[in-house]
């Protein structure tokens, strides 16, 4: 069984709960991982809470490491050049090693340009900011995550969570990472992108929730749904469902609706021997053409390349 050592790299100012992520998530994940946590003089790190934190490594750890995770720090400590110990600590990670960053970590990455012609997110209250201080990453603010291999960065919190069941997904398969959500009582793979946190005006009161719906067509993905279809169970104008919809999800119904296909063929071609065209029809993608599509757009790579990648994971 292979091993991969993470070593979580903790600043001055770091979020403690975003900073255990990595040790929670990937350590339930039946001993596939070794986590350890360094700073970048092996000292104590002061967090943004009340009490700071002592590590048991140095910077030499990140020499060692498979995947460097980038915890995040309180956004007051936010410049756009970094202290020249960090950029030392940075400069062990070995060439090609797999860099996670959490949250405001990207922050770090970016200003180290290590981010420059890369597609990348962080927390959408620091977009803006991000944007200005580093134009030539692109930016995408309304994702949970962006994985542009050998960089993932993440967005605020809880987002770490998704982009390190990710990290599971992709290295050993979907039945493992669904695993260590149970396990960490977390939901698997999240809806949508930030859109649906970022502050809204709150619905007005009594207003009804699209979930019931959502859950309805979760059951159906193999009939042709449409938006009359949707709204119609709801029992909503069209209008008023695709904004509630969408304030609520932080999609379209057609555009969830694609995602819950796309992640549901996934699923079938991780854990099935089904051929393409027998899953489309399952996911309700009219053909394997139409499923090849999609699945391209969403993750870079044909039906059968996930194939072969997954199953792979699934037996190492």
């Amino acid at each position: 069984m292979r091993r991969e050592r993470v070593v979580v790299l903790a600043l001055d100012g770091v979020y403690p709960f975003e900073l255990g992520i990595p040790s929670r998530i990937l350590g339930a994940a039946d001993g596939r991982y070794e986590v350890l946590t360094c700073s970048v003089d092996g000292g104590p790190v002061r967090t943004n809470a009340d009490f700071g934190v002592t590590v048991e490594h140095g910077p030499e750890a990140l020499a060692t490491a498979g995947t460097v995770v980038i915890a995040p720090v309180a956004p007051d400590r936010l410049t756009d050049e970094v202290p020249a110990k960090v950029l030392a600590a940075l400069a062990l990670i070995r060439p090609g090693t797999r860099i996670v960053s959490i949250c405001t970590g990207a922050f770090v990455l970016a200003a180290a340009g290590l981010l420059d012609g890369r597609r990348a997110t962080t927390h959408w209250q620091v977009a803006d900011h991000f944007r200005r201080m580093f134009p030539h990453v692109d930016l995408d603010p309304d994702v949970l995550f962006v994985d542009d291999h050998p960089f993932l960065t993440s967005a605020g919190a809880a987002s770490g969570v998704d982009v390190c069941l990710h990290l599971v997904r992709k290295d050993h398969g979907s039945e493992l990472a669904n695993r260590v959500a149970r396990r960490c009582v977390v939901p698997p793979f999240r809806d949508g992108g930030q859109a649906q946190y970022i502050e809204q005006p709150v619905p007005e009161q009594g207003a009804a929730s699209t979930a019931a719906t959502r859950a309805w067509a979760l059951q159906r993905l193999d009939d042709p749904l449409t938006l009359a279809d949707l709204a119609g169970h709801a029992r909503m104008s069209l209008r008023t469902f695709a904004r509630r919809f969408h304030d609520e999800v932080g999609l379209s119904p057609g555009r969830w609706l694609i995602q819950q296909r796309v992640s549901r063929a996934r699923h079938l071609l991780e854990s099935s021997d089904l051929t393409v065209d027998q899953i489309a029809g399952r996911v309700g993608f009219a053909t394997g053409a139409s499923l090849r599509q999609h699945l391209h757009a969403a993750i870079g790579v044909s039906p059968q390349a996930y194939r072969r990648t997954f199953q792979t994971a699934a037996r190492g």
